[in-house]
């Protein structure tokens, strides 16, 4: 029987030999209906069995293959706290040893049983051959089977094996692949050193050699990759072209007046920014900069900086930030800063009432207030801002990728200023926010000194903790003990919630001290008083949830135990490591974990390791991906296809000036290129709110 679509990329999966409409049903589950789907069902690795050796075969500190079944595996301490993980594997005609150092994990990973593969540089050990933290590859039954060959593997779903999948694929891009259309231009992949797209396609699902595999998966990423780039450049083309906001110059006057309400001199990293940012304002063209900053380096100093210069010139401003408690310790922190200052300003957030609402509105309305600080409601449609000049939005990766665009009415297109104290990776950076200009800063202030880190995971380290925590206390410092959540049934400090902890160290570990008790449910005005005495050393001890995550700035405060760790993200960590050594003292921080799960071991071991944030950054994004480390998942994962920005970052690297210069050479406008022009506005449009033309 003859498929109904005359496009045969088009045809259901049921007519293609090895289909049928069982399994098309099973495919379904995976996304697949037509050939066209199954092509881009792309298989997640290779097993190459063409090169796999012998154990007697093996010759030192090459890359080489073996393949076993696992026979046993341990894990034993050594000095200072490491681990050594070992596991034999039977390769047939001798034993091999796969080793790890500090990856307890692996002993569970790798069961009697499994078969594997092992690769890696072998080394001579003992009179055996063991591999130094080798790639492993799991293998399926039926690739136990094989002899030899290359083998995509595929995400699967139940009902369907990878051999049954294996032999659908090879067949359809044998048959198909040459149909697919090329939007690339043969000067554009010679450029690049690219295949055509049939020919990638081939060499993924129906590979000749490893180079064919290779050749058509780096295809793909940069793909994918030039056509998120080509989407930010075009935004940033369209920004370019609106109407232009208004020119916003500092004056030595207004420099000086801004400064003067500060109590601290701006380090070299602030004051860079604020010469990036000043001139942004002062040329008449819309800012779009991203500002960045190390923990404690003081970046909304620098959005101050800038809201100031917007009202000094007699326009409005607005910070928008993603909570309500963030919202409320930025108007804190400005609402402070500005007492004795003419400037009118209001915070606006979604507990206002309905006539408080209305009263803020209003005065936005006509002019008379100067400065907004708030959550979204500040881009609501009836907020409406005359001469608005300036949005910082803060923490932008916890809105959606477009939300910054709402500032942006009736043709009249504000300055915007993003701002994080969450360090993004460069490669994440340029793909999320690529279409920005970026300020990073790095320094911190003068005398504050690197917090010295400590994973605690045995009752004898947790006493030894709280024996130190109780000596600096009582030498006049002050702590914070952090705890996931606010409640729980059970009585033990164990179970971490605040509630709890807070009653438990009153009678036992810190009985002796002033505590105080700080959480997102309790009234903001309690809260608020509780702060205040805490960073006016009226409490010596402070246990709290994330609230202290932000915003919370007590130099005295250099002891911080954070219980039950691993639940919280790297970043968050760091974040809240962030808050203690803020003075002039060294500071401590105690992660409580007894977790065992490999993540969080690799996870807590890396905020030992350093307090770089950027580096932390990246290796966050490595262990969670770009959804978990932006928040982003209830707003759907980077809009990528096939290309991860970490893993890919080389290719992302060559793709980005590529993308740039075919949308500000115009060449992109051409009718050569019309085919991925089009294709970019289709995938990305609507997203980036793209114009469809120009």
């Amino acid at each position: 029987m003859s498929p109904p679509n005359e496009n045969p990329l088009l045809q259901s999966v049921q007519f293609l030999p090895g289909g049928g409409p069982h399994r098309a049903e099973l495919l379904e589950k995976l996304g697949i209906h037509t050939a066209l789907d199954l092509l881009w069902h792309l298989p997640r690795d290779l097993l190459d069995l063409t090169e796999v050796r012998q154990p007697q075969q093996l010759v030192d500190d090459e890359v080489q293959t073996v393949r076993g079944v696992v026979v046993e595996s341990d894990a034993r301490q050594l000095s200072k706290g490491r681990t050594l993980t070992a596991s034999l594997i039977d390769c047939g005609t001798d034993f091999v040893r796969g080793v790890w150092f500090n990856q307890p994990w692996m002993r569970q990973r790798l069961q009697p049983g499994h078969n594997v593969l092992f690769s890696g540089k072998p080394k001579r050990s003992q009179g055996r051959w063991e591999f130094p933290h080798p790639r492993i590859q799991w293998l399926d039954p039926e690739d136990r089977e094989s002899h030899g060959g290359l083998l995509p593997k595929y995400p699967l779903t139940e009902g369907i094996s990878q051999g049954e999948l294996r032999r659908l694929t090879r067949h359809c891009a044998e048959q198909f692949a040459a149909l697919v259309p090329e939007r690339l231009t043969d000067d554009l992949r010679q450029r690049c050193s690219l295949p055509t797209i049939g020919d990638a396609l081939r060499g993924l699902h129906a590979p000749r050699s490893r180079a064919d595999y290779d050749a058509g998966r780096r295809r793909l990423l940069f793909e994918d990759l030039l056509e998120f780039q080509l989407a930010l450049a075009l935004r940033k083309r369209a920004w370019n072209r609106q109407a232009a906001a208004p020119a916003l110059p500092t004056t030595a006057q207004i420099d000086a007046r801004i400064r003067r309400l500060f109590a601290f001199r701006f380090t070299d990293g602030q004051n860079q920014a604020i010469r990036d940012v000043a001139s942004d304002l002062a040329s008449g063209h819309a800012m779009h900069r991203l500002l960045q900053a190390e923990v404690g380096a003081g970046k909304t100093a620098v959005a101050i900086y800038a809201l100031l210069v917007a009202v000094a010139n007699g326009f409005q401003a607005v910070l928008m930030a993603p909570t309500e408690l963030l919202a409320n310790q930025h108007w804190d922190t400005i609402d402070a800063l500005l007492a004795n200052s003419r400037v009118s300003r209001l915070l606006l957030t979604g507990t206002l009432t309905a006539a408080e609402r209305r009263e803020a509105h209003a005065r936005i309305e006509v002019g008379e207030v100067q400065l907004v600080v708030g959550t979204q409601a500040v881009i609501q449609e009836n907020v409406r801002f005359p001469r608005l000049a300036l949005a910082v939005v803060d923490e932008q990766h916890r809105f959606g990728v477009a939300q910054r665009a709402g500032f942006a009415r009736d043709e009249v297109m504000p300055h915007i200023l993003v701002m994080t104290a969450t360090p993004i990776p460069r490669s994440l950076c340029l793909t999320l926010f690529g279409d920005l200009d970026l300020t990073m800063i790095r320094d911190l202030p003068p005398g504050r000194r690197p917090v010295m880190t400590q994973r605690i995971t045995s009752r004898e380290q947790q006493q030894r903790a709280w024996d130190f925590l109780r000596k600096q206390l009582k030498a006049g410092r002050q702590a914070y003990v952090v705890c996931p959540r606010v409640e729980t049934e059970s009585p033990t400090a164990r179970d971490a919630a605040a509630t709890k902890v807070y009653e438990y160290l009153q009678r036992t570990e810190l009985s002796d001290f002033r505590l105080g008790l700080a959480h997102g449910q309790m009234d903001r005005r309690e809260r608020a008083e509780i702060m205040d005495r805490f960073r006016d050393g009226e409490l010596d001890g402070l246990v709290a949830t994330t609230v202290v995550e932000v915003g919370v700035d007590v130099p005295n405060a250099t002891l911080m135990v954070i219980l039950q760790a691993e639940r919280f993200g790297l970043a968050q960590l760091h974040q809240l490591r962030g808050r203690v050594a803020r003075g002039s003292h060294q500071g401590y921080c105690f992660l409580f974990s007894e977790a065992t799960a490999e993540d969080a071991i690799e996870r807590l071991g890396a905020l030992e390791a350093t307090s770089d944030g950027f580096s932390i950054a990246e290796k966050d994004f490595e262990l969670r991906g770009p959804g978990d480390v932006l928040g982003t998942r209830q707003h759907g994962d980077l809009p990528l296809k096939v290309a991860n920005p970490l893993h890919d970052a080389a290719i992302l690297e060559e793709a980005r000036p590529i993308a740039f210069e075919l949308v500000n050479s115009g060449t992109l406008d051409s009718p050569e290129f019309a085919p991925l022009k089009l294709h970019v506005l289709e995938r990305f449009a609507s997203l980036f709110d793209l114009p469809q033309t120009g």
